[in-house]
């Protein structure tokens, strides 16, 4: 019985030619060129037409049978075991708030979802090339957008009944399914949850740095509380004037800026929650931890994660809002 699979070498990739063979392999299964009793070329086979060692394929074999996506039989050769769906994400960066949502995501897959991670970093010529280059290999593609005006028309070459926007929903075309949480209101209102804590202090100052890529959006909204319920405030936009003063509580979006205020409170020996205070956005792991906890607004990313792995198990189309909260910890 002769292979439906034949694998050739990218001279181009960074990936090891290992690497390659099941990348090929589990792309070859997911877009269903190979299916489940298809067999395999045998080792021999892809030495000689593709130039590669037998150690590199038997490694490659053994990894995809530990997988479960294929199986060996005794005289007879390699078989594709069971099917794989390979799903591209598409992160802007890897933080510590991120990899809970990534964590969650891939707890809640089958070991047949096959994942490709990818970082665009806010550059929109990487994120042109890398979703290009994407383009018919995935059955699913997750996509952290962003504030671009070219991201729609690139988006707009992956079918939308294929396409889940997360985190921010923006530049997103109509009918694409969204997971992702709400920036304005959702500030709004955590903040008016604490709002007996946040006039204990005489000023509230938003710092947003010139190097966040925060959604712009939530700046309105801060400004519209601080106004609605007589607080004095202030946006700042310039981290090199951030000098933190006794009586001043500050919103910050940035763990950079966290950082910054933490340094500044140990040099001018101030305690937070009772001489400053401050609001952290985006949980993560260790900021119930620092200085007896970090007061943050954050979205429920494990839930997040959860139901991203529902879009791609399902591919119910989706448009969902997961709620944004304020947790009280002893710097506010």
């Amino acid at each position: 019985m002769e292979s439906k699979f034949h694998f050739e070498i990218n001279p181009q990739s960074n990936l090891l030619k290992f690497q390659q063979l099941i990348d090929s392999v589990n792309e070859a299964v997911s877009r269903n060129l190979l299916q489940v009793g298809d067999m395999l070329p045998s080792v021999n086979q892809l030495c000689k037409e593709s130039s590669l060692s037998r150690d590199t394929v038997f490694k490659a074999y053994a990894e995809l049978k530990n997988r479960g996506v294929i199986e060996s039989v005794p005289n007879r050769g390699y078989f594709v075991a069971k099917a794989v769906t390979k799903v591209f994400l598409f992160l802007d960066t890897f933080k510590a708030y991120k990899e809970v949502l990534y964590g969650a995501f891939l707890d809640n897959l089958p070991e047949t979802i096959a994942i490709d991670i990818h970082f665009h970093h806010y550059n929109i010529d990487d994120f042109e090339k890398i979703i290009k280059e994407s383009l018919g290999k995935y059955t699913k593609y997750i996509i952290m957008n962003f504030d671009h005006e070219r991201v729609p028309e690139i988006t707009s070459q992956i079918p939308a009944n294929k396409l889940l926007v997360i985190d921010w929903n923006v530049n997103a075309q109509e009918g694409t399914s969204s997971i992702h949480q709400d920036f304005g209101q959702a500030l709004y209102d955590s903040l008016e949850s604490g709002i007996e804590l946040i006039r204990k202090y005489d000023k509230f100052i938003y710092l947003y740095p010139s190097f966040t890529y925060h959604p712009k959006v939530s700046i309105p909204y801060f400004e519209k509380f601080c106004t609605d319920h007589h607080i004095s405030f202030r946006t700042l936009y310039d981290f090199k004037k951030f000098d933190i003063q006794k009586g001043e509580l500050y919103l910050l979006v940035s763990d950079r800026t966290l950082a910054k205020f933490l340094d500044q409170c140990e040099l001018k020996k101030l305690v937070p929650g009772h001489d400053v205070g401050v609001i952290s956005y985006n949980e993560t792991p260790m900021k119930k931890y620092v200085k007896d906890g970090i007061t943050v607004i954050s979205t429920d990313f494990e839930l997040m994660g959860q139901k991203i792995a529902e879009f791609v198990i399902t591919g119910e189309k989706t448009s969902l809002i997961i709620p944004s909260k304020l947790t009280v910890r002893k710097s506010l």
